[in-house]
């Protein structure tokens, strides 16, 4: 049951992500595509677990975990940097 559903999961992710690169190409804030690449990171980690398990290739669940990590560090370099208008006020102020 289970070898006959991840072929299936496995395509319905891939046109989540086509749905996400649709957004991204179509969002109009910087906000909309930071959600689109937390997207990608999510279903291409989701994609490759479910890989590893259906073609019994474990080695691909470090690649999972690599994208994991990339993703996570592309969200907090997102949110830690100061907007445009920040820097240029807090060089006035000081």
């Amino acid at each position: 049951m289970t070898e006959q559903l991840l072929p299936w999961a496995i395509v319905f992710l891939l046109l989540n992500l086509a749905a996400g690169l649709w957004r991204a190409w179509r969002g109009p804030t910087a906000g909309d595509r930071l959600l689109t690449t937390l997207l990608f990171g999510t279903t291409s980690v989701a994609l490759l677990l479910l890989m590893a398990e259906w073609m019994a290739l474990p080695g691909i669940r470090h690649v999972a975990l690599m994208l994991v990590l990339l993703a996570t560090i592309i969200s907090l370099a997102f949110f830690g940097m100061p907007e445009a208008g920040n820097r240029a006020r807090e060089s006035d102020d000081g």
